[in-house]
Protein backbone atom coordinates (compact mmCIF):
# COMPACT_ATOMS: atom_id res chain seq x y z
CA UNK A 1 0.00 0.00 0.00
CA UNK A 2 2.61 2.51 0.74
CA UNK A 3 3.63 2.56 -3.26
CA UNK A 4 0.38 3.35 -4.05
CA UNK A 5 -0.01 6.43 -1.30
CA UNK A 6 3.00 8.18 -2.18
CA UNK A 7 1.84 8.95 -5.88
CA UNK A 8 -1.71 9.48 -4.37
CA UNK A 9 -0.80 11.90 -2.08
CA UNK A 10 1.66 13.50 -4.89
CA UNK A 11 -1.49 13.23 -7.26
CA UNK A 12 -3.45 15.51 -5.00
CA UNK A 13 -0.96 17.91 -4.00
CA UNK A 14 -0.78 18.54 -7.75
CA UNK A 15 -4.92 18.70 -8.13
CA UNK A 16 -4.07 21.09 -5.54
CA UNK A 17 -1.56 22.91 -7.07
CA UNK A 18 -3.81 22.84 -10.40
CA UNK A 19 -6.93 24.29 -8.74
CA UNK A 20 -4.46 26.66 -7.55
CA UNK A 21 -3.33 27.51 -10.69
CA UNK A 22 -6.95 27.81 -11.75
CA UNK A 23 -7.59 30.61 -8.92
CA UNK A 24 -4.84 32.55 -9.90
CA UNK A 25 -5.98 32.28 -13.17
CA UNK A 26 -9.82 33.51 -12.43
CA UNK A 27 -8.01 36.02 -10.57
CA UNK A 28 -5.91 37.18 -13.30
CA UNK A 29 -9.01 37.29 -15.55
CA UNK A 30 -11.35 39.58 -13.12
CA UNK A 31 -7.79 41.93 -12.57
CA UNK A 32 -8.29 42.33 -16.05
CA UNK A 33 -11.89 42.91 -16.08
CA UNK A 34 -11.51 45.75 -13.68
CA UNK A 35 -9.18 47.03 -14.73
CA UNK A 36 -10.57 47.28 -18.11
CA UNK A 37 -13.52 49.21 -16.70
CA UNK A 38 -11.66 51.12 -14.54
CA UNK A 39 -9.27 52.59 -17.66
CA UNK A 40 -12.95 52.86 -19.38
CA UNK A 41 -14.10 55.56 -16.47
CA UNK A 42 -10.96 57.07 -16.12
CA UNK A 43 -10.67 57.96 -19.58
CA UNK A 44 -14.27 58.96 -19.82
CA UNK A 45 -13.83 61.10 -16.22
CA UNK A 46 -10.62 62.36 -17.76
CA UNK A 47 -12.29 63.79 -21.10
CA UNK A 48 -15.46 65.07 -19.66
CA UNK A 49 -13.00 67.05 -16.99
CA UNK A 50 -11.24 68.47 -20.28
CA UNK A 51 -14.68 70.04 -21.97
CA UNK A 52 -16.14 70.70 -18.84
CA UNK A 53 -13.11 73.13 -18.53
CA UNK A 54 -13.11 74.28 -21.48
CA UNK A 55 -17.02 75.02 -21.28
CA UNK A 56 -16.55 76.76 -18.35
CA UNK A 57 -13.69 78.85 -19.18
CA UNK A 58 -15.88 80.34 -22.18
CA UNK A 59 -18.85 80.65 -19.79
CA UNK A 60 -16.47 82.66 -17.48
CA UNK A 61 -14.87 84.55 -20.07
CA UNK A 62 -18.83 85.30 -21.18
CA UNK A 63 -19.63 86.11 -17.45
CA UNK A 64 -16.57 88.78 -17.19
CA UNK A 65 -17.56 90.65 -20.67
CA UNK A 66 -21.68 90.78 -18.97
CA UNK A 67 -20.28 92.58 -15.86
CA UNK A 68 -18.99 95.08 -17.18
CA UNK A 69 -21.54 95.68 -19.86
CA UNK A 70 -19.35 95.09 -22.75
CA UNK A 71 -20.89 92.01 -24.40
CA UNK A 72 -20.89 92.23 -28.04
CA UNK A 73 -23.80 90.46 -30.11
CA UNK A 74 -23.12 87.64 -31.48
CA UNK A 75 -20.91 86.29 -28.72
CA UNK A 76 -17.70 84.93 -30.42
CA UNK A 77 -17.59 81.48 -29.05
CA UNK A 78 -15.64 79.62 -31.62
CA UNK A 79 -16.24 76.24 -33.58
CA UNK A 80 -19.46 74.24 -32.44
CA UNK A 81 -19.61 75.96 -29.28
CA UNK A 82 -23.14 77.30 -28.29
CA UNK A 83 -23.94 80.16 -25.73
CA UNK A 84 -26.52 81.80 -24.70
CA UNK A 85 -26.87 84.75 -21.93
CA UNK A 86 -30.39 84.33 -20.13
CA UNK A 87 -31.76 86.78 -17.30
CA UNK A 88 -33.74 85.67 -14.27
CA UNK A 89 -36.97 85.86 -16.09
CA UNK A 90 -35.58 83.32 -18.85
CA UNK A 91 -35.53 85.97 -21.79
CA UNK A 92 -32.76 85.74 -24.02
CA UNK A 93 -30.18 88.60 -23.70
CA UNK A 94 -27.26 87.34 -26.11
CA UNK A 95 -26.62 84.42 -27.81
CA UNK A 96 -23.52 82.82 -30.13
CA UNK A 97 -23.84 82.15 -33.68
CA UNK A 98 -26.13 80.02 -34.74
CA UNK A 99 -28.13 79.80 -31.55
CA UNK A 100 -31.62 80.37 -30.62
CA UNK A 101 -32.20 84.50 -29.97
CA UNK A 102 -35.62 83.50 -28.53
CA UNK A 103 -36.30 80.56 -26.81
CA UNK A 104 -34.04 79.45 -24.02
CA UNK A 105 -31.69 76.15 -24.60
CA UNK A 106 -32.84 74.79 -21.45
CA UNK A 107 -36.47 74.67 -20.08
CA UNK A 108 -36.45 76.18 -16.07
CA UNK A 109 -36.52 72.84 -14.78
CA UNK A 110 -33.55 71.74 -16.72
CA UNK A 111 -31.86 75.13 -16.05
CA UNK A 112 -32.37 74.72 -12.14
CA UNK A 113 -30.69 71.10 -12.38
CA UNK A 114 -27.66 72.78 -14.57
CA UNK A 115 -27.17 75.54 -11.60
CA UNK A 116 -27.24 72.88 -9.05
CA UNK A 117 -24.75 70.34 -10.69
CA UNK A 118 -22.85 73.10 -12.88
CA UNK A 119 -22.56 70.27 -16.14
CA UNK A 120 -24.72 67.97 -17.50
CA UNK A 121 -25.93 66.04 -20.76
CA UNK A 122 -28.38 67.13 -22.78
CA UNK A 123 -29.66 65.93 -26.18
CA UNK A 124 -27.83 67.80 -29.39
CA UNK A 125 -31.21 68.88 -31.38
CA UNK A 126 -32.04 71.11 -28.53
CA UNK A 127 -28.77 73.19 -29.67
CA UNK A 128 -28.54 72.60 -33.60
CA UNK A 129 -26.38 69.96 -33.36
CA UNK A 130 -25.68 66.20 -34.10
CA UNK A 131 -24.72 64.82 -31.42
CA UNK A 132 -24.89 64.83 -27.56
CA UNK A 133 -23.86 68.20 -25.67
CA UNK A 134 -21.94 68.83 -22.86
CA UNK A 135 -23.63 72.01 -20.77
CA UNK A 136 -22.16 73.69 -18.25
CA UNK A 137 -23.96 77.08 -16.40
CA UNK A 138 -21.73 80.20 -15.04
CA UNK A 139 -23.76 83.04 -12.98
CA UNK A 140 -23.00 86.67 -14.06
CA UNK A 141 -24.42 88.26 -11.32
CA UNK A 142 -28.39 88.06 -12.20
CA UNK A 143 -27.87 86.44 -15.61
CA UNK A 144 -26.67 83.37 -16.51
CA UNK A 145 -24.37 82.32 -19.17
CA UNK A 146 -25.25 78.69 -20.77
CA UNK A 147 -22.29 77.17 -22.29
CA UNK A 148 -22.94 74.20 -24.75
CA UNK A 149 -20.15 71.81 -26.34
CA UNK A 150 -20.50 68.69 -28.45
CA UNK A 151 -19.48 66.16 -26.60
CA UNK A 152 -20.08 63.10 -29.77
CA UNK A 153 -16.18 63.13 -30.04
CA UNK A 154 -15.90 62.51 -26.41
CA UNK A 155 -18.20 59.34 -26.22
CA UNK A 156 -16.37 58.13 -29.66
CA UNK A 157 -13.17 57.83 -27.66
CA UNK A 158 -14.76 56.12 -25.11
CA UNK A 159 -16.76 53.55 -27.11
CA UNK A 160 -13.33 53.13 -29.65
CA UNK A 161 -11.47 52.33 -26.76
CA UNK A 162 -14.19 50.25 -25.13
CA UNK A 163 -14.54 48.17 -27.74
CA UNK A 164 -10.70 47.36 -28.29
CA UNK A 165 -10.48 46.25 -24.41
CA UNK A 166 -13.34 44.19 -24.80
CA UNK A 167 -11.46 42.63 -27.50
CA UNK A 168 -8.59 42.36 -26.33
CA UNK A 169 -9.46 41.04 -23.04
CA UNK A 170 -11.66 38.77 -24.66
CA UNK A 171 -8.65 36.94 -26.89
CA UNK A 172 -6.53 37.20 -23.63
CA UNK A 173 -9.00 35.28 -21.68
CA UNK A 174 -9.44 32.67 -24.39
CA UNK A 175 -5.74 32.79 -24.35
CA UNK A 176 -5.20 32.59 -20.52
CA UNK A 177 -7.99 29.74 -20.51
CA UNK A 178 -6.37 27.33 -22.84
CA UNK A 179 -2.51 27.95 -21.30
CA UNK A 180 -3.95 26.96 -17.94
CA UNK A 181 -5.73 24.04 -19.64
CA UNK A 182 -2.62 23.08 -20.93
CA UNK A 183 -0.28 23.81 -18.21
CA UNK A 184 -3.34 21.94 -15.85
CA UNK A 185 -3.14 18.74 -18.36
CA UNK A 186 0.68 18.75 -18.35
CA UNK A 187 1.21 18.71 -14.57
CA UNK A 188 -1.36 15.73 -14.28
CA UNK A 189 -0.69 13.45 -16.94
CA UNK A 190 2.47 12.08 -15.88
CA UNK A 191 1.28 12.00 -12.07
CA UNK A 192 -1.96 10.29 -13.10
CA UNK A 193 0.49 7.77 -15.33
CA UNK A 194 2.63 6.97 -11.78
CA UNK A 195 -0.68 6.56 -9.80
CA UNK A 196 -2.22 4.20 -12.92
CA UNK A 197 1.09 2.33 -12.42
CA UNK A 198 1.24 2.40 -8.90
CA UNK A 199 -2.26 1.53 -8.36
CA UNK A 200 -1.81 -2.00 -10.64
CA UNK A 201 1.51 -2.77 -9.01
CA UNK A 202 -0.45 -2.29 -5.34
CA UNK A 203 -3.66 -4.26 -6.46
CA UNK A 204 -1.99 -7.30 -8.41
CA UNK A 205 -4.19 -6.24 -11.92
CA UNK A 206 -2.72 -5.56 -15.17
CA UNK A 207 1.22 -4.64 -15.50
CA UNK A 208 1.42 -0.72 -15.16
CA UNK A 209 3.08 1.12 -17.89
CA UNK A 210 7.00 0.52 -18.27
CA UNK A 211 10.06 1.66 -20.01
CA UNK A 212 12.57 -0.57 -21.67
CA UNK A 213 14.51 -0.46 -18.39
CA UNK A 214 11.59 -2.58 -16.58
CA UNK A 215 10.31 0.16 -14.53
CA UNK A 216 8.00 2.93 -14.41
CA UNK A 217 8.50 6.00 -17.16
CA UNK A 218 10.50 9.01 -16.55
CA UNK A 219 8.90 12.22 -17.57
CA UNK A 220 11.06 14.50 -20.07
CA UNK A 221 11.57 17.75 -17.27
CA UNK A 222 13.70 17.64 -14.60
CA UNK A 223 11.01 18.50 -11.83
CA UNK A 224 9.45 16.87 -8.66
CA UNK A 225 7.39 14.64 -10.60
CA UNK A 226 10.73 13.66 -12.23
CA UNK A 227 12.24 12.54 -8.95
CA UNK A 228 9.20 11.31 -7.61
CA UNK A 229 9.47 8.92 -10.72
CA UNK A 230 12.80 7.63 -9.51
CA UNK A 231 12.29 7.28 -6.45
CA UNK A 232 9.53 5.27 -7.36
CA UNK A 233 11.62 3.16 -9.45
CA UNK A 234 14.17 2.78 -7.11
CA UNK A 235 11.28 1.47 -4.56
CA UNK A 236 10.32 -0.76 -7.60
CA UNK A 237 14.04 -2.70 -7.93
CA UNK A 238 13.75 -2.69 -4.09
CA UNK A 239 10.48 -4.67 -3.96
CA UNK A 240 11.66 -7.30 -6.66
CA UNK A 241 15.09 -8.11 -4.94
CA UNK A 242 13.48 -8.65 -2.03
CA UNK A 243 10.43 -10.77 -3.68
CA UNK A 244 13.78 -12.40 -5.49
CA UNK A 245 15.63 -12.83 -2.13
CA UNK A 246 12.50 -14.52 -0.65
CA UNK A 247 11.80 -16.65 -3.38
CA UNK A 248 15.56 -17.61 -3.56
CA UNK A 249 15.51 -18.50 0.28
CA UNK A 250 12.09 -20.17 0.26
CA UNK A 251 14.14 -22.26 -2.19
CA UNK A 252 17.11 -23.33 -0.39
CA UNK A 253 15.51 -23.62 2.60
CA UNK A 254 13.13 -26.42 1.07
CA UNK A 255 16.07 -27.85 -0.75
CA UNK A 256 18.14 -28.06 2.74
CA UNK A 257 14.93 -29.62 4.31
CA UNK A 258 14.51 -32.44 1.93
CA UNK A 259 17.70 -33.89 2.64
CA UNK A 260 17.10 -34.53 6.42
CA UNK A 261 13.57 -35.63 5.56
CA UNK A 262 14.35 -37.82 2.76
CA UNK A 263 17.44 -39.61 5.14
CA UNK A 264 15.05 -39.90 8.06
CA UNK A 265 12.15 -41.39 5.42
CA UNK A 266 14.51 -43.61 3.97
CA UNK A 267 15.61 -45.17 7.21
CA UNK A 268 11.92 -45.11 8.63
CA UNK A 269 10.72 -47.37 5.21
CA UNK A 270 14.01 -49.52 5.09
CA UNK A 271 13.21 -50.37 8.98
CA UNK A 272 9.23 -51.09 8.17
CA UNK A 273 10.19 -53.23 4.72
CA UNK A 274 13.50 -55.11 6.38
CA UNK A 275 11.67 -55.53 10.15
CA UNK A 276 15.51 -54.38 11.26
CA UNK A 277 15.09 -51.61 13.61
CA UNK A 278 16.77 -48.62 12.60
CA UNK A 279 19.42 -46.96 14.46
CA UNK A 280 18.71 -44.69 16.94
CA UNK A 281 21.90 -42.69 16.67
CA UNK A 282 20.97 -42.02 12.91
CA UNK A 283 17.91 -40.86 13.76
CA UNK A 284 19.05 -38.56 16.30
CA UNK A 285 21.65 -37.14 14.18
CA UNK A 286 19.23 -36.06 11.52
CA UNK A 287 16.54 -35.28 13.69
CA UNK A 288 19.62 -32.60 15.52
CA UNK A 289 20.40 -31.61 11.74
CA UNK A 290 16.93 -30.98 11.06
CA UNK A 291 16.51 -29.05 14.30
CA UNK A 292 19.83 -26.82 13.65
CA UNK A 293 18.17 -25.66 10.25
CA UNK A 294 14.91 -25.22 11.85
CA UNK A 295 16.53 -22.86 14.29
CA UNK A 296 18.62 -21.07 12.28
CA UNK A 297 15.74 -20.17 9.89
CA UNK A 298 13.67 -19.05 12.56
CA UNK A 299 16.39 -17.07 13.69
CA UNK A 300 16.85 -15.61 10.33
CA UNK A 301 13.43 -14.72 10.33
CA UNK A 302 13.01 -12.83 13.70
CA UNK A 303 16.00 -10.80 12.83
CA UNK A 304 14.46 -10.16 9.36
CA UNK A 305 11.36 -8.98 10.79
CA UNK A 306 13.23 -6.71 13.88
CA UNK A 307 13.55 -3.07 13.29
CA UNK A 308 17.04 -2.09 12.17
CA UNK A 309 19.47 -1.46 15.24
CA UNK A 310 17.31 -3.55 17.51
CA UNK A 311 19.27 -6.86 18.73
CA UNK A 312 17.77 -10.09 17.86
CA UNK A 313 17.47 -13.24 18.74
CA UNK A 314 15.32 -13.41 21.59
CA UNK A 315 15.14 -9.65 21.39
CA UNK A 316 16.50 -9.46 25.18
CA UNK A 317 17.15 -5.70 26.28
CA UNK A 318 21.30 -4.78 26.09
CA UNK A 319 23.26 -5.23 28.60
CA UNK A 320 27.38 -5.15 29.56
CA UNK A 321 28.81 -8.27 27.63
CA UNK A 322 32.46 -9.17 28.42
CA UNK A 323 33.88 -10.33 24.93
CA UNK A 324 36.02 -12.70 26.90
CA UNK A 325 33.17 -14.52 29.08
CA UNK A 326 31.67 -14.97 25.41
CA UNK A 327 34.84 -16.46 24.01
CA UNK A 328 35.05 -18.68 26.80
CA UNK A 329 31.65 -19.87 26.17
CA UNK A 330 31.98 -20.53 22.80
CA UNK A 331 35.49 -22.22 23.19
CA UNK A 332 33.60 -24.53 26.01
CA UNK A 333 30.97 -25.33 23.21
CA UNK A 334 34.17 -26.55 20.90
CA UNK A 335 35.95 -29.22 23.39
CA UNK A 336 35.70 -31.90 21.47
CA UNK A 337 36.50 -30.80 17.69
CA UNK A 338 38.83 -32.38 15.74
CA UNK A 339 41.46 -29.50 16.17
CA UNK A 340 42.31 -27.83 19.48
CA UNK A 341 40.61 -24.38 19.82
CA UNK A 342 42.19 -21.89 22.49
CA UNK A 343 42.12 -18.66 23.47
CA UNK A 344 44.76 -15.66 23.34
CA UNK A 345 44.36 -12.38 25.14
CA UNK A 346 45.43 -9.52 23.37
CA UNK A 347 46.19 -5.95 24.96
CA UNK A 348 42.18 -4.26 26.56
CA UNK A 349 40.92 -7.88 26.71
CA UNK A 350 40.23 -7.56 30.11
CA UNK A 351 38.30 -3.60 29.25
CA UNK A 352 35.93 -5.29 26.01
CA UNK A 353 32.73 -4.86 27.19
CA UNK A 354 29.97 -4.63 24.75
CA UNK A 355 26.85 -3.39 25.21
CA UNK A 356 24.38 -6.24 23.60
CA UNK A 357 22.89 -9.83 24.00
CA UNK A 358 25.43 -12.03 25.22
CA UNK A 359 23.94 -15.43 23.48
CA UNK A 360 23.36 -14.01 20.25
CA UNK A 361 27.34 -12.93 20.54
CA UNK A 362 27.97 -16.28 21.71
CA UNK A 363 26.13 -17.78 18.81
CA UNK A 364 28.31 -15.48 16.53
CA UNK A 365 31.95 -16.87 17.63
CA UNK A 366 30.38 -20.38 18.03
CA UNK A 367 29.79 -19.90 14.38
CA UNK A 368 33.08 -18.70 13.21
CA UNK A 369 34.68 -21.41 15.67
CA UNK A 370 32.94 -23.83 14.26
CA UNK A 371 33.93 -22.83 10.49
CA UNK A 372 37.54 -22.23 11.09
CA UNK A 373 37.47 -25.91 12.86
CA UNK A 374 36.15 -27.57 10.22
CA UNK A 375 39.32 -26.48 7.72
CA UNK A 376 42.03 -26.15 9.96
CA UNK A 377 45.04 -27.97 10.00
CA UNK A 378 46.46 -28.36 13.14
CA UNK A 379 44.80 -25.59 15.75
CA UNK A 380 42.19 -22.50 15.82
CA UNK A 381 42.85 -19.51 18.12
CA UNK A 382 40.49 -17.27 19.38
CA UNK A 383 42.01 -13.34 20.15
CA UNK A 384 40.58 -10.85 22.10
CA UNK A 385 41.51 -7.60 22.66
CA UNK A 386 40.04 -3.53 22.48
CA UNK A 387 41.55 -0.40 20.98
CA UNK A 388 40.02 2.88 19.53
CA UNK A 389 36.77 2.11 21.34
CA UNK A 390 36.02 -1.02 19.66
CA UNK A 391 36.19 -4.47 21.47
CA UNK A 392 37.45 -6.92 18.77
CA UNK A 393 38.00 -10.63 18.47
CA UNK A 394 39.88 -12.25 15.85
CA UNK A 395 39.55 -16.20 15.07
CA UNK A 396 42.32 -17.64 13.76
CA UNK A 397 43.11 -21.08 11.48
CA UNK A 398 45.61 -22.71 9.70
CA UNK A 399 43.69 -23.92 6.86
CA UNK A 400 43.91 -23.55 3.44
CA UNK A 401 41.88 -20.28 3.15
CA UNK A 402 39.17 -18.51 1.57
CA UNK A 403 40.20 -16.85 -2.26
CA UNK A 404 39.62 -12.63 -1.72
CA UNK A 405 37.04 -13.18 -4.40
CA UNK A 406 34.99 -15.14 -2.54
CA UNK A 407 35.40 -13.46 0.94
CA UNK A 408 32.12 -11.53 0.40
CA UNK A 409 30.09 -14.39 -0.82
CA UNK A 410 30.74 -16.81 1.82
CA UNK A 411 28.30 -14.42 3.74
CA UNK A 412 25.45 -15.13 2.19
CA UNK A 413 22.18 -17.26 2.77
CA UNK A 414 22.50 -20.49 2.02
CA UNK A 415 26.77 -20.50 -0.01
CA UNK A 416 28.95 -23.14 1.05
CA UNK A 417 32.42 -23.19 -0.30
CA UNK A 418 33.24 -26.16 -3.28
CA UNK A 419 34.66 -28.66 -0.33
CA UNK A 420 31.95 -28.23 1.80
CA UNK A 421 29.23 -29.57 -0.17
CA UNK A 422 28.86 -32.71 1.41
CA UNK A 423 26.02 -32.13 3.95
CA UNK A 424 27.81 -34.56 6.27
CA UNK A 425 30.58 -32.54 6.90
CA UNK A 426 29.48 -28.95 6.28
CA UNK A 427 26.73 -27.13 7.33
CA UNK A 428 23.76 -25.46 5.82
CA UNK A 429 25.42 -22.40 5.13
CA UNK A 430 23.63 -20.19 7.14
CA UNK A 431 26.24 -19.71 9.64
CA UNK A 432 28.42 -17.05 8.56
CA UNK A 433 25.01 -15.03 7.48
CA UNK A 434 23.46 -15.31 11.26
CA UNK A 435 27.29 -13.68 12.55
CA UNK A 436 27.28 -10.95 10.20
CA UNK A 437 23.40 -10.16 10.79
CA UNK A 438 24.16 -9.88 14.51
CA UNK A 439 27.29 -7.90 14.43
CA UNK A 440 25.57 -5.42 12.19
CA UNK A 441 23.07 -5.63 14.75
CA UNK A 442 25.46 -4.45 17.48
CA UNK A 443 26.72 -1.76 15.60
CA UNK A 444 30.13 -3.91 14.38
CA UNK A 445 31.44 -5.57 11.51
CA UNK A 446 32.78 -9.09 10.60
CA UNK A 447 35.53 -9.37 7.80
CA UNK A 448 37.61 -12.17 6.55
CA UNK A 449 41.31 -12.11 5.69
CA UNK A 450 44.44 -13.62 5.17
CA UNK A 451 46.26 -15.35 8.12
CA UNK A 452 50.37 -15.47 8.29
CA UNK A 453 51.68 -17.64 6.74
CA UNK A 454 48.60 -19.58 5.64
CA UNK A 455 45.10 -19.65 6.57
CA UNK A 456 42.39 -17.77 7.24
CA UNK A 457 41.52 -14.27 10.29
CA UNK A 458 37.69 -13.56 10.53
CA UNK A 459 37.81 -10.20 12.44
CA UNK A 460 35.04 -8.92 14.50
CA UNK A 461 34.95 -5.19 15.56
CA UNK A 462 32.11 -3.57 17.87
CA UNK A 463 31.79 -0.77 19.74
CA UNK A 464 32.76 -0.69 23.65
CA UNK A 465 29.56 -0.17 26.00
CA UNK A 466 31.78 2.67 27.82
CA UNK A 467 33.74 5.12 25.68
CA UNK A 468 37.33 5.21 27.19
CA UNK A 469 41.26 4.82 26.75
CA UNK A 470 42.47 0.89 26.13
CA UNK A 471 45.63 -0.54 25.57
CA UNK A 472 47.06 -0.55 21.77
Amino acid sequence: MSLLRLPMRFWWRARLSTRLVALATAAVVVALAVSTVVLVVVLKSSLERALDAAARQTGEDVAALVTTDSLPNPIPAGGTTVVQVIDANGAVLAVSSGADRLVPMLPKDELALVKRDQERYEPGYRFGVKDVVRVVAVSAGDKTVLVAIPAGEVHESVRVVRVGLLSGYAVLLVLLVVLAWRMVGAALSPVEALRRGAEAIASGGASPPRSDSGRLPLPRAQDEIYRLAVTLNTMLGRLDAVRARQRAFVADAAHELRSPLASLRTQIEVAEVTSVPAEPADLLADVERLTRLVDDLLLLARMDDAPAGGHPAARRPAEPVEMAVVVDAAVGRSAGARVPVERVDRPGAASAVVEGDEDALTRVVTNLVENAARYAETRVEVRVGAADGRAWLQVVDDGPGIPAADRERVFARFTRRDDARDRDSGGAGLGLAIAREIVRRHGGTIALSDASPHGLVATVRIPLSLPGESDE
